[in-house]
Parts: structure tokens; C-alpha cells; sequence
């Protein structure tokens, strides 16, 4: 896959996905802006780039704001003359349950992903719009924001809502050639050693140096962050270009196509709806299979020596 000539930001590209992502592409030839918060983690990526011959720069900067995202897209523009994919990874967590989330958790995480998303978005469709030559949105989502997640209102609704940008925004850019993707990526990371059921599976992998076991990279899906960033890639590339407003799972060995939201029951009656009505027709009627919610439990093979 050859991303020569290309230049991509990637926001929170200091460590984990984000950093994945950033040297991912510039092994396949892309020039890279490395945006983070901590100067030193992305002077490292930076430094790693380019050591091995690539080409990158840092910013340091919060995503949300429109100026900071601008600033990312003059920074690609002016250092490598041209944007043709914006990754908008960067987020933050503030997990409390509803009664216990304060405002201040709730904004705070919207404002990096969902306003972060949308300010990074808008800047590089201004740029693409204006060079005329298409180009590639890639907008990193969450299973949360698929399925909800205990703790997490603020993170799962703002992952909820960048899959519905994406939907919109692969509509109003499709003129110009621009197409624009969600990631659902799952992986392990600094967060998801959190988990109880993964724990000791991550961490007995980096004592020992052994893979994760099949279960784990076929059934959860659940792999390095390396087994990520080739989606990143193939978005990023020629070879994607007919393929755009879609949610796309990546984790361990499990590549899949999320379904968008879709009536799955409908039922009708003459004049309309009353209470009444749908009480008496609900359990037989649409409501005979409701949808389950909340991202299953995993649970490791009897025989994997690992908890459920």
C-alpha cells in the first residue's frame, strides 16, 4: 500500500492507537503531522518517523477548538504543501455513572471527541474542498458508542454521534471526492488494561512476550494496536476510494461492517396509536424481540486458564 505524496494529520498520535496509526502511515509513505497534548510523546513519534526515513512534524495542541484545528491543517499545509487525511483519534475519559457524572465530566469529554471531531473534520473539508482533489476523513469511534457502555454517557454518546457525522458528512462531501469512514477500533491500550476480563491476559503478554491466545484475537476481536493501523491505511489510500459513510470494526484477527441503525419491527393501525393500544400489541407485536444493549461481557474458554 503506497501513501507516497500523501500528507495525514492524526490527532492524539502520541501513544497507543493514535501513535499506531501515525507510524503506520508513514511506513506506507505518507508525510504526517503527530498532534498531541504532551509535547515529549509526540516529539518521540516524530523522532521514530523520521529516523527511519519518514517525514513528520509534531503540534502540540488540545483538540475541540476551530483554532487549534486549523492550525493543524496550515501546519500540513505549510510544512508538506498539501491535506489529504485527517484521523481524528484524539479523546479523553471522565467514567462515572449518570447520578455521579458532573458537567464538568460530561463537556469535558464531549469537547475533545465530538466537538474535536467535527472542528478537525470541518478544517481539513475547507482544504480539501479547495484543493480539489479529494481526500479522506477517517473518524475513530468506539463499540461504546455502538452499544453503550456502563459508566460511560459522555464517551459513548460522543462516539454515537461521530458515526452519525460520518453518515452526514459522506453525503455533503461525496461531490468533492472526500470520503469519510468510522473505526471502531478494540485493542489493547492503557484503558482497556482496565477491564478485568483482559487484564491478566494484556499483562501476562507484555511479561512474557507471548501473543494474545486465539480466544482472545478471534472471539473479542481483541488484539495489539498494531493490528489496528492497516485499516487506517486502507482508508487512507486509492484503494478505498469507492467506500465511504461506513462504521468498520478492526481488532486481533476480526475485520466487520457495522450495521446502521434500522427499523426492525414495524406494525400498523387504522387512525393511529393510542396507550392503550400499544400496551395491549407491544409483547406480541414489535416488541416480541427487543434489542439487546451494553457491550457483552468477554469471557475466556473454560480451558484458557483466564476468568470469565
Amino acid at each position: 500500500m503506497d501513501l507516497s505524496g500523501k500528507v495525514a494529520v492524526v490527532t492524539g498520535a502520541g501513544r497507543g492507537l493514535g501513535r499506531a496509526y501515525a507510524e503506520a502511515l508513514a511506513a506506507a509513505g505518507a508525510a504526517v503531522i503527530v498532534n498531541d497534548v504532551d509535547a515529549e510523546a509526540a516529539a518521540q513519534v516524530v523522532a521514530g518517523i523520521t529516523g527511519k526515513g519518514g517525514r513528520a512534524r509534531e503540534v502540540v495542541a488540545p483538540v475541540g477548538s476551530a483554532k487549534a484545528a486549523e492550525q493543524l491543517v496550515e501546519t500540513a499545509v505549510s510544512e508538506f504543501g498539501r491535506l489529504d487525511v485527517m484521523v481524528t483519534n484524539a479523546g479523553i475519559l471522565r467514567d462515572k455513572v449518570l447520578w455521579k457524572m458532573s458537567d464538568d465530566d460530561f463537556d469535558a469529554v464531549i469537547d475533545v471527541h465530538l466537538r474535536g471531531t467535527f472542528t478537525c473534520a470541518r478544517a481539513a473539508a475547507v482544504k480539501m474542498r479547495e484543493q480539489g482533489e479529494g481526500g479522506r476523513l477517517i473518524l475513530i469511534s468506539s463499540p461504546a458508542g455502538q452499544r453503550g457502555n456502563f459508566g460511560q454517557t459522555n464517551y459513548a454518546a460522543a462516539k454515537a454521534g461521530i458515526v452519525a457525522m460520518a453518515r452526514t458528512w459522506a453525503m455533503e462531501l461525496a461531490r468533492a471526492n472526500v470520503t469519510v469512514n468510522a473505526v471502531v477500533p478494540v485493542a489493547a491500550t492503557e484503558m482497556t488494561k482496565t477491564i478485568p476480563a483482559f487484564a491478566p491476559v494484556i499483562e501476562g503478554s507484555e511479561r512474557t512476550g507471548e501473543p494474545f491466545p486465539a480466544w482472545l484475537r478471534k472471539d473479542e476481536g481483541m488484539g495489539t494496536v498494531e493490528d489496528v493501523a492497516g485499516l487506517i491505511v486502507f482508508l487512507a489510500s486509492d484503494a478505498s476510494a469507492g467506500i465511504t459513510g461506513q462504521a468498520i470494526g478492526i481488532g486481533g484477527d476480526r475485520l466487520a461492517l457495522w450495521s446502521h441503525p434500522a427499523e426492525k419491527a414495524v406494525a400498523f393501525a387504522d387512525g393511529g396509536w393510542t396507550a392503550d393500544a400499544i400496551a395491549g400489541s407491544w409483547q406480541a407485536g414489535v416488541g416480541a424481540e427487543p434489542e439487546t444493549y451494553g457491550i457483552p461481557a468477554p469471557k475466556a474458554p473454560a480451558d484458557s486458564g483466564q476468568g470469565a
